[in-house]
C-alpha cells in the first residue's frame, strides 16, 4: 500500500493543476477562434446538426434530439449548458445574424425562459451553413473526441467572418473575452479594401466598418471608444436607447421608446424606471406601459404637463439601463493562443484561414481530378484496345490473373485495371465512349485550372472575394444601430441647460456667483454706476470675466496650481448678492488665493497657455496638457520662492505679447521667443523690472488694436499698440503710462479695438460699464482721463478690477436713461 502513496509538493500540485484548469477553460471551453468566431459548444452544436442532416432544407427537429447527439459525441458536460447555447444561437436579440433556426418558445428579450428541450424544435439557419460549407472536402483538420470514439472538427471552414459578425463573449481564468457583432456587409467590405491593400490602416477601414451592430439595434454614444477598441483591441463604447418625445395635442410630452441597448431586459428596466418613480428618485412620469408587439417595441412614458421630458430622459438615462456601457476586450484563440486583435488583425487572420481552406480545397478537387482522369486514362486504353482486353479476360481464369494481365500488357496500375474489369458492358456503346473521352477533356481542363490555382495567390484572393461577394448578396441586410456624432462617454445635465453669456464675479474673500451678462447696461464715460455686489468693509471684487453657462473656466492660484468648473456650476445669484464661498465649489487649499480666471470652450492641440509671474518670470505650454485637471487641482508653473502667479492667457502659439508693471512700463515681444514648456516648468524671464515695481498685466496682440491702460485711481486711456516697438523678451521696456499721484498706478493693460463695452469694479463693489470708443485715444507718456467718479472722502475706494466685454445692443429709451444718468 506504501507504495502507491506517492509524497508531493502540495503548492506544485496545486500550481500544476490549476494551470491545466485554466488552460482548458482558455482553449476548450471560454474563448472563441479568430477563424471562426466559435467556442467548442457552438462549434459542436453545429457539426452535430450538419451530420444529422438538419439543415435549413430539412424539416425541424426535436432539440432533445441535437443536445442528445452534442453531449454524447462531443461535449461531455450538462445538457442544460448545450440547451441555453443552442437557444441563444436562436435568438434574434442576441446574435446579430441566428446561427439556428428555432422553432416554438425560445425566450424573449423581457427575460422569459425558453420551453423545455422536449418541446422546442430546431435545424441550422440559412447562414449557419455557410460557416460548414465545403466541410467535406478536406478544408479544416479533425480531432479525437472526448474518448477517442468520434471525430470532431478542429475549426469550421467558416465562409464569413463570423467572429466579427456575430461577436462573442466568454469568461475564462484570468482573462475574459467581449467581441461586439457588426454589420455583415460592412465586415466583407473591409476585408474586400484589406485584400485589395494589405497596408491599409485601422482608420481606413473603420470608413467601412463605423462601429459595431447590435441585433437590439439603439445608439452608440461618440466614436472615440469604437476607435480605441479597433486599434488597440481593448476599449468602452457608450449605448443608449433610441427615443422619440412626442408631443400630444393638449401640449403633454410622451417619452417612446423603439430600440434598448444590446443585452438590455425590457421587462425589468420597466420594473425599474417604476421603481424610481415610487421612490420619488424621477419626478414628472405620470404613466408607464408597454405597448411592443408583433411590429416592434414601443415603451410609453408619459410625462407630467409641467415636466420636462428631455430632463426626466435625461434622468433615466443615468439612472437605468436606457444607457449602458459595453466593455470591449477582442480577445480570441490564434494558433490556440489567447491574443487581444485590434480590427485588421481579425480581419488579417480571418484572411489567412480563407487562404488556407480554399488551397485545400483545391487540393482536395484536384486530387479527386486527378484520380478520376488516371481512371479514364485507363479505361480509354481499354476501349482503344477493345478486342485484346476482351479476350485477356475472357481467357484469364481468375479476376486476379486477368488484372495482372491488363497491367503487364497494357502498362496500367492496379487502379486502372480494376475500373476497367469493373466496366459495365453499355461503356462500350459509341455514345458512351464519346462521353469518356469529354469527361476527360473536361478533367484535364479542370486540372489544369486547379494547379494555376495553387500557384497564384491572386486567384486564391479572387476566390475569397466572389464567394464573399455571394454571402454579401444573400444575407446583407441594413445597419440597425445608430452611431451619435459627439463623443459624450457619459451625459450632463448641461445638454439641458441654456447656452447664455454669463457675468462671474469673484471677490477678494473667495466669494464667487454668477449673473446673466444684460444684467448691467451701458453707461457714458463717468457715470456713477450701479451696485452690483453687497460686500464686507474687509472685501472687494477682484475677478470679473463674461463667460457662457457651457464653457470651462480654469482657476489658477498663486501658488501656481489650477482648478476647473462649468460655468452653470457656479451658483447664480441676484446683483447684490455676494455669492458663495469658492471653497464650497472648489478644492483649493487654505493658503491659495485665486488670482486668475480665464474661460475656455475645448481643451485643443493647436492652442496655448501663456503664464506670467508678478516677477516677470513667462512660460508657455500646450492646453491640453491641463485636459485632465483633477478635483484637488494640477500644477500649472513651477514658482521660485516669494513668485506668484500673476496672468494666464489662451494663445495660438503666433502672437504678440505685452507685459505691463504697475509703475507704467511695457514690454512687446514675440510669443515664440518663449518656447514651450511642460507643467511643471519655471518659465524664463519676460521683463527685467526695478526693485519696487511688479507685474499687473498681460496680454496677447491680435492685430493692431489699441492698449488701454486703468490706474488705481479710476484714470484710463488707449494708446496705439503701434507705439510699442517689438523687442526681445527680458529687457525693461518702454514707459506705457505717467504715473502721478493723482491718477494712482497701474491696475489693469488690455488690449481692445474699441468696439467692446469696458467693466470696472471698484474695491466697494460699484461697477460701470462704458463703451470703450468712448475712452481718448492718448500717447505713452500721458496720464489718462477719468473714466468713474470715486468717493474722495473713502480712502479705500479705487479700481480694483477691470473686465472687457461684447458691445451691449441698447434701444432709444435706453440712451436717454444713461444721459439722465449723467446729468
Amino acid at each position: 500500500m506504501s507504495e502507491r502513496v506517492k509524497e508531493i509538493n502540495i503548492s506544485q500540485e496545486m500550481r500544476s493543476s490549476f494551470l491545466d484548469y485554466a488552460m482548458s477553460v482558455i482553449v476548450s471551453r471560454a474563448l472563441p477562434d479568430v477563424r471562426d468566431g466559435l467556442k467548442p459548444v457552438h462549434r459542436r452544436i453545429l457539426y452535430a446538426m450538419h451530420d444529422l442532416g438538419m439543415t435549413a432544407d430539412k424539416p425541424y427537429k426535436k432539440s432533445a434530439r441535437i443536445v442528445g447527439e452534442v453531449i454524447g459525441k462531443y461535449h461531455p458536460h450538462g445538457d442544460a449548458a448545450v440547451y441555453d447555447t443552442m437557444v441563444r444561437m436562436a435568438q434574434d436579440f442576441n446574435y446579430r445574424y441566428m446561427l439556428v433556426d428555432g422553432h416554438g418558445n425560445f425566450g424573449s428579450i423581457d427575460g422569459d425562459a425558453p420551453a423545455a428541450m422536449r418541446y422546442t424544435e430546431a435545424r441550422m439557419s440559412k447562414i449557419a451553413m455557410e460557416l460548414l460549407r465545403d466541410i467535406n472536402k478536406d478544408t479544416i483538420d479533425y480531432q479525437d473526441n472526448y474518448d477517442g470514439s468520434e471525430k470532431e472538427p478542429v475549426v469550421l471552414p467558416a465562409r464569413f467572418p463570423n467572429l466579427l459578425v456575430n461577436g462573442s463573449s466568454g469568461i475564462a481564468v484570468g482573462m475574459a473575452t467581449n467581441i461586439p457583432p457588426h454589420q455583415l456587409g460592412e465586415v466583407i467590405d473591409a476585408l474586400l479594401e484589406l485584400m485589395k491593400d494589405p497596408d491599409i490602416t485601422v482608420a481606413e477601414l473603420m470608413e467601412i466598418i463605423p462601429g459595431p451592430d447590435f441585433p437590439t439595434g439603439g445608439q452608440i454614444i461618440g466614436r472615440s471608444g469604437i476607435r480605441k477598441a479597433y486599434e488597440t483591441g481593448r476599449g468602452s463604447i457608450t449605448l443608449r436607447a433610441k427615443v422619440e418625445i412626442e408631443q400630444k395635442a393638449n401640449g403633454k410630452e410622451t417619452i417612446i421608446v423603439r430600440e434598448l441597448p444590446y443585452q438590455v431586459n425590457k421587462a425589468k428596466l420597466i420594473e425599474r424606471i417604476a421603481e424610481l418613480v415610487r421612490e420619488k428618485k424621477i419626478d414628472g412620469i405620470t404613466d408607464l406601459r408597454d405597448e411592443s408587439d408583433r411590429s416592434g417595441m414601443r415603451i410609453v412614458i408619459e410625462v407630467r404637463k409641467d415636466a420636462n421630458a428631455n430632463v426626466i430622459l435625461n434622468n433615466l438615462y443615468k439612472q437605468t439601463a436606457l444607457q449602458t456601457s459595453f466593455g470591449i476586450n477582442m480577445l480570441a484563440l490564434v494558433n490556440g493562443e489567447p491574443k487581444v486583435l485590434n480590427l485588421k488583425q481579425c480581419l488579417q487572420h480571418y484572411l489567412e484561414h480563407q487562404k488556407t481552406v480554399i488551397r485545400r480545397r483545391t487540393q482536395f478537387e484536384l486530387n479527386k481530378a486527378e484520380a478520376r482522369a488516371h481512371i479514364l486514362e485507363g479505361l480509354r486504353i481499354a476501349l482503344d484496345h477493345l478486342d485484346e482486353v476482351i479476350n485477356l479476360i475472357r481467357n484469364s481464369a481468375t479476376t486476379e490473373i486477368a488484372k495482372e494481365g491488363l497491367m503487364s500488357k497494357f502498362s496500367l496500375t492496379e487502379k486502372q485495371a480494376q475500373a476497367i474489369l469493373d466496366m459495365r458492358l453499355q461503356r462500350l456503346t459509341g455514345l458512351e465512349r464519346e462521353k469518356i473521352e469529354q469527361e476527360y477533356t473536361d478533367l484535364i481542363q479542370l486540372i489544369s485550372h486547379l494547379k494555376e490555382i495553387l500557384a497564384n495567390e491572386e486567384k486564391v484572393l479572387q476566390i475569397i472575394r466572389d464567394e464573399l461577394l455571394e454571402i454579401k448578396e444573400k444575407f446583407n441586410d441594413k445597419r440597425r444601430t445608430e452611431i451619435v456624432n459627439g463623443g459624450l462617454e457619459t451625459i450632463d445635465d448641461e445638454d439641458l441647460i441654456t447656452r447664455e453669456n454669463i457675468v462671474v464675479t469673484l471677490t477678494h474673500n473667495g466669494y464667487i456667483k454668477r449673473l446673466p451678462v444684460s444684467t448691467y447696461r451701458s453707461q457714458r464715460r463717468g457715470g456713477r454706476g450701479i451696485q452690483g455686489m453687497n460686500t464686507n468693509e474687509d472685501d472687494f471684487v477682484e475677478h470679473l470675466l463674461i463667460t457662457s453657462t457651457h464653457h470651462i473656466i480654469l482657476f489658477f492660484t498663486n501658488k501656481g496650481k489650477v482648478y476647473k468648473a462649468k460655468g452653470y456650476e457656479i451658483p447664480e445669484f441676484g446683483r447684490t448678492a455676494k455669492g458663495i464661498p469658492i471653497v464650497n465649489l472648489l478644492n483649493i487649499e487654505k493658503d491659495e488665493i485665486i488670482n486668475t480666471v480665464i474661460p475656455i470652450e475645448e481643451f485643443n492641440e493647436e492652442s496655448f497657455l501663456f503664464f506670467t509671474t508678478k516677477k516677470g518670470i513667462a512660460k508657455r505650454s500646450p492646453l491640453s496638457s491641463f485636459a485632465n485637471i483633477r478635483n484637488h487641482g494640477l500644477i500649472a508653473i513651477h514658482l521660485h520662492e516669494g513668485d506668484e502667479l500673476i496672468s494666464v492667457k489662451l494663445t495660438d502659439g503666433k502672437k504678440d505679447i505685452i507685459v505691463g508693471t504697475k509703475n507704467g512700463m511695457l514690454i512687446r515681444f514675440p510669443e515664440t521667443d518663449v518656447r514651450s514648456m511642460g507643467r511643471n516648468a519655471a518659465g524664463v524671464k519676460a521683463i527685467t523690472l526695478s526693485s519696487d515695481d511688479e507685474v499687473v498685466g498681460m496680454e496677447s496682440l491680435e492685430g493692431n488694436e489699441d492698449i488701454l491702460i486703468v490706474t488705481r485711481n479710476g484714470y484710463g486711456k488707449r494708446t496705439p499698440s503701434s507705439e510699442y516697438r517689438i523687442q526681445s523678451r527680458g529687457g525693461k521696456g518702454i514707459k506705457t503710462c505717467n504715473i502721478t499721484e493723482k491718477n494712482g498706478t497701474v491696475v489693469a493693460v488690455k488690449t481692445v479695438i474699441g468696439d467692446e463695452d469696458l467693466m470696472l469694479m471698484t474695491a466697494s463693489g460699484v461697477i460701470i460699464r462704458m463703451a470703450v470708443s468712448d475712452i481718448s485715444i492718448m500717447g505713452r507718456n500721458t496720464q489718462g482721463v477719468k473714466l468713474i467718479r470715486l468717493d474722495e472722502d473713502n480712502e479705500h475706494e479705487y479700481v480694483a478690477t477691470v473686465a472687457k466685454v461684447p458691445k451691449e445692443e441698447k434701444d432709444h429709451e435706453e440712451e436717454k436713461d444713461d444721459e439722465l444718468v449723467n446729468e
